[in-house]
């Protein structure tokens, strides 16, 4: 292919502002397609929620540290806080656009219609796209590659019918992907269902503003918050590839064993009302700073499922019953469609989408339609779809290869079988990747998978911290296509980075007198206690 193929990249979120940057880099013509006013997608906050597009409410904050989260070549200005609202994670994506001049590509308020094969396929790769602009003009597109940026939390799921009698709910039913802020419920008696990230997030936002807020749970959840010891970033200490290593040499019944009794200590899962009935490592934790603390004013109260509405009396799993319920909140999740791509893509009737490693449909004659930021994983997603963004405007510009169809399907089905024991649904099961062995299997097909050993050798300061610090993004820009020169430096100051916007006020340093003393004061009393021990011992010994 010539490096004027053209591009399409279908939504101009943090998966499609990677694509745009990743085409350019290898020499291809991006065209963005973005439906809305704006870049940013799923973080882009609006007081009303729009149909089929990703919705957040007001107080949202990523559960990712910003080192472990940003663009592997431009980290996040070290005075941003290390856990950034979406307003802060807004602003990096406009610097991030600005920098690498992706602007230019994007056509705003332009919706893509349908993704088609042209006729001849099977020998020039090529798509057909159809957009209509602002104005409701159509325009039929010619493109070499086709590249799918557009999100996965567009479709609320409701299932009301689960809930016998909540039809006659006087009071108000909504989704999460409605919810924007605790305002209409001030003062009211709200029950929230479902325990995942965002119903532990608007069930402690509410009880700062409810009479009472219920949390219902089927199957409770392990939660932690987002800091661990000495109140650093939870994912800057826990993903590292040392880490990795050492809980796959553990049998996995001992890990679950260590983990819940660690976060039992923190506060006791049973006690709480939230013990799961999953083992921590079978399924995502919850991360959430609050909500123990919630719980333990009395402000937020645990509840089992809901077995039954009557009126506005909700009746629990336990026998229990709350009565003068004012308004429930679904948190039930959300499922995907791209009702604009071929059916024949589709490997079901729910709309699965069967993907080689999450990105490609093996199916395709030739590779050129991929899918982005399709996933869910115990680590930050930004990271990964720059790594598939990379992975596939290099297939798409022929200078890497997928294996054949039939290698694709046994890998699928491989994937999926290692899921089902923890998502009996095969659809959620396909999302589930495990985040640094995901990173590291995409790496090697672009070629930019760490060497740990090589760096060990020749550079031990950067080979240390790839191997037992954080699995930052900027490890994959080390060598490589797509190597980045700023990378060895962003290894070695990404925890100055993280105290940065912590150091707003100056801390007096102990003198180096006060140090002296306190020292000689700790050791004369060692001195003295050895001495008095000695003397004892003889006594005791001549005691009989």
């Amino acid at each position: 292919m010539t490096k004027l193929d053209r591009v399409a990249v279908i939504g101009a979120g943090s998966s499609g502002l990677t694509s745009i940057k990743c085409c350019l880099d290898e020499g291809l013509e991006p065209v963005c397609f973005e439906s809305s006013d704006d870049i940013g997608g799923l973080w882009k906050f609006k007081e009303q929620p729009e149909a089929d597009r990703c919705s957040i409410y007001r107080s949202v904050i990523v559960n990712t540290s910003k080192e472990m989260m940003c663009y592997s070549d431009f980290p996040m200005p070290d005075h941003f806080p290390n856990f950034v609202n979406n307003s802060t994670i807004m602003q990096y994506f406009r610097l991030y656009a600005e920098h690498f001049s992706l602007l230019k590509h994007i056509h705003f308020q332009t919706t893509v219609r349908s993704v088609r094969q042209r006729p001849d396929f099977s020998n020039s790769g090529q798509w057909e796209v159809v957009t209509v602009d602002r104005d409701g003009r159509e325009e039929t597109h010619v493109f070499d590659g086709v590249l799918v940026c557009a999100g996965h939390f567009t479709q609320p799921i409701k299932p009301l019918s689960d809930f016998p009698g909540i039809d006659t709910l006087p009071g108000t039913i909504i989704h999460s992907w409605e919810y924007k802020n605790p305002d209409p419920y001030l003062g009211k008696r709200v029950v929230v269902v479902g325990i995942g990230n965002s119903g532990g997030d608007i069930a402690v936002e509410l009880s700062r503003a409810c009479e009472k807020t219920f949390l219902s749970t089927r199957k409770g959840a392990w939660v932690i918050g987002r800091v661990v010891d000495r109140g650093l970033p939870l994912d800057m200490i826990m993903m590292t590839r040392a880490r990795d290593l050492f809980y796959w040499l553990l049998p996995r019944a001992l890990l679950n064993l260590i983990w819940e009794r660690s976060l039992n200590q923190r506060h006791d899962h049973k006690l709480y009302g939230l013990q799961p009935v999953h083992r921590i490592l079978d399924q995502r934790v919850v991360i959430n700073d609050d909500l123990p603390g919630r719980i333990l004013l009395g402000e937020l109260v645990m509840k089992p499922n809901v077995q039954r509405f009557q009126g506005s009396t909700v009746v629990f799993d336990d026998g229990t019953v709350e009565e003068k319920i004012d308004a429930v909140i679904l948190c039930t999740g959300y499922d995907y469609r791209f009702p604009f791509l071929p059916t024949s893509l589709s490997s079901g009737s729910d709309g699965d989408l069967k993907l080689y490693r999450r990105i490609f449909p093996p199916s395709l004659e030739r590779p050129t339609l991929a899918i982005l930021g399709l996933i869910q994983t115990k680590g930050p997603i930004m990271p990964a779809a720059e790594l598939q963004a990379r992975w596939a405007t290099r297939v798409i510009a022929g200078l890497n290869h997928l294996p054949p169809t039939e290698n694709m399907d046994k890998t699928i089905e491989k994937d999926v079988r290692a899921n089902l024991k923890s998502y009996p649904c095969p659809k959620l099961a396909a999302l589930q990747v495990d985040h640094i062995p995901y990173l590291d299997a995409i790496a090697k097909e672009v070629g930019v998978c760490p060497n740990i050993a090589w760096l060990l050798l020749r550079d031990p300061a950067v080979g240390f911290r790839v191997f037992f610090g954080p699995c930052s993004p900027y490890q994959f820009r080390l060598n490589g296509p797509g190597h980045w020169s700023g990378a060895r430096q962003a290894i070695l100051t990404q925890w100055d980075r993280v105290a940065k916007p912590m150091k707003t006020r100056p801390i007096p340093e102990p003198s180096s007198f006060s140090l002296f003393f306190w020292l000689g004061l700790s050791g004369g009393a060692a001195v003295i206690f050895a001495l008095m021990a000695m003397r004892m011992i003889p006594l005791f010994l001549n005691s009989d």
